[in-house]
């Protein structure tokens, strides 16, 4: 388990350390609004390749992230404003899971029947407006 606080300015340090020691390409990401999950996941997009421009699929729930080539390197979700796991289910949420392709997911206590049993939680806490702590657990 990953344990420690950080400075905004080195989120490319930290998502280059998930990637790492990341035991499935699933990622769930916890924290309060504005903690810093997208930032987080952006840099971690980035560390992957891709040059596709990262926001938060709050609306569409999904957005897809290429490399180059054209190749999908990562899935993001972001179930903020979903009802229930069955607008999960809807968009083919299980079909993305066994893509063997980067998932990240934002909000994922809103689908906890869904998840499975080998993602990596990260939890991000604010400290102040530009310090956060992460746990990490893989």
């Amino acid at each position: 388990m990953i344990s420690k606080q950080f400075q905004l300015k080195q989120i490319d340090d930290v998502a280059n350390e998930l990637l790492q020691t990341q035991k499935s390409k699933t990622f769930c990401f916890f924290g309060q609004m504005g903690a810093g999950k997208t930032t987080l996941i952006k840099a971690l997009v980035k560390k992957l390749g891709s040059a596709d421009e990262v926001s938060s699929p709050t609306f569409g729930l999904v957005n897809e992230y290429h490399s180059p080539k054209g190749e999908v390197l990562a899935y993001h979700f972001d179930f903020y404003r979903i009802n229930d796991e069955t607008e999960a289910m809807d968009i083919g949420f299980e079909e993305y899971l066994a893509s063997n392709t980067h998932v990240f997911i934002e909000w994922p206590e809103l689908i906890p029947n869904l998840l499975p049993d080998d993602v990596n939680q990260v939890h991000i806490d604010i400290q102040d407006e530009n310090t956060r702590h992460i746990r990490f657990s893989s």
